[in-house]
């Protein structure tokens, strides 16, 4: 009968086991899984920087000669000389020469005129001066004395005449060499030595153009001319000017804008301006675009920050500023100004402080970021103008 009774016991403990196995399973199976933990996002990053930053007004402009000159014949002749192209002329340079032989033989012709009628009129002054001895003695009649006076008078008029024709002749001589206004580069020729020009010619001999200085024109809309005006005070003083080229963006030279033509288009509402550039390095040329960049002030120790890092949401401006634990943090802030790639914080930030600069579009506020080293300042240098 003990068999029977270890079986039933057995049994028992073989029925506990099975219990305590599934209970086992299902506890394991119907465990709440671990949170997954959140990737972190991956960003760049910037410091928040003091530095000085100019405030500038950009603009495109053309490069001009500051004084343009295209040299025409003021006599008709054959053409003997051109200065040579591309040569950097003083003022008073021989630039043309026309052939004067007919011009002196002209000249010659009216000096001898003028020296026989001169002649003619000492001859007259020295008979009205008998004349008028003898009509006082009562030795001729007054009538005599009268009509030499007006003949003295008549040879005076025909010296004169012929004065004005050798001066005439002088100037026509004095045109056949024609010099330079002004210092400056000779352009290419627009007519060969050997050629016969006249007067009425319009193609001109050759241009002159003064290069250094140089003069840089632009256009900027009235906004910008109300800033420009009130910076200047009333345009009486200079503004600092830089001039960029267009295809690689170095600066090409600096110089000071101080002219404003005297209204607004009315097409266009915009206002010409005119800035001089010495132009020493002779890098300007007339003809060239460039980008114009003035310096209207210099904001001293501003707060700055990438301009990539600013976004505008619906209260306002605002950046991403990285917190502890890198979690990211939504900052509004107030831009007083934005140069090229450079924003002026006014207000929200302080130095120090790292924001993100690319990589804000998947961001939220409380993201867990992963920061690349920081890019650096605003600006690589304390004064960098803005270009």
């Amino acid at each position: 009968m003990a068999t029977p009774r270890r079986f039933r016991w057995g049994f028992v403990a073989l029925g506990v086991v099975f219990v305590v196995l599934v209970a086992w399973l299902w506890i394991s199976t119907h465990q709440p899984a671990k949170a997954a933990k959140s990737p972190s996002v991956p960003v760049s990053t910037a410091k928040v920087a003091l530095q000085d930053i100019p405030v500038v007004v950009s603009a495109i402009g053309a490069a001009q000669a500051w004084q343009a000159v295209t040299i025409n014949a003021q006599v008709t002749g054959k053409l003997t000389f051109v200065a040579p192209e591309g040569e950097d002329v003083r003022a008073g340079a021989v630039l043309a020469q026309i052939d004067s032989g007919p011009y002196v033989a002209a000249l010659t012709q009216a000096e001898g005129t003028l020296h026989k009628d001169q002649a003619l009129l000492e001859e007259a002054r020295i008979d009205l001066k008998r004349y008028q001895t003898l009509a006082s003695q009562d030795s001729i009649s007054k009538q005599t004395a009268d009509d030499q006076a007006e003949l003295v008078k008549q040879d005076e008029g025909v010296v004169q005449t012929d004065q004005g024709n050798v001066a005439a002749a002088k100037i026509n001589v004095a045109y056949c060499r024609i010099t330079a206004p002004t210092a400056g580069r000779v352009g290419v020729r627009l007519i060969d030595p050997g050629n016969i020009i006249t007067v009425a010619g319009t193609t001109g001999i050759v241009t002159l153009n003064q290069i250094t200085p140089i003069a840089v024109t632009f256009t900027v809309p009235e906004g910008d001319f109300q800033r420009l005006a009130q910076a200047s005070s009333g345009f009486s003083k200079p503004l600092a000017t830089i001039a960029l080229s267009q295809e690689t963006g170095q600066q090409l030279g600096s110089g000071e804008m101080s002219v404003s033509d005297n209204h607004v288009d009315q097409t266009t509402g915009t206002v010409e301006m005119k800035a001089k550039f010495a132009n020493d390095n002779k890098q300007l040329w007339p003809g060239q675009f460039l980008d114009v960049h003035l310096t209207l002030q210099t904001l001293s120790n501003a707060l700055t920050i990438p301009a990539a890092a600013v976004n505008q949401g619906p209260k306002g401006a605002y950046v991403y500023v990285v917190g502890p634990g890198n979690k990211a943090v939504m900052q509004p802030v107030q831009v007083a100004t934005t140069q090229d790639t450079t924003a002026v914080i006014k207000s929200g930030l302080t130095a120090g402080q790292t924001i993100v600069t690319d990589g804000q579009m998947t961001l939220r506020p409380g993201s867990t970021v992963s920061a690349h080293p920081p890019s650096g300042a605003a600006g690589a240098s304390s004064k960098k103008p803005a270009a």
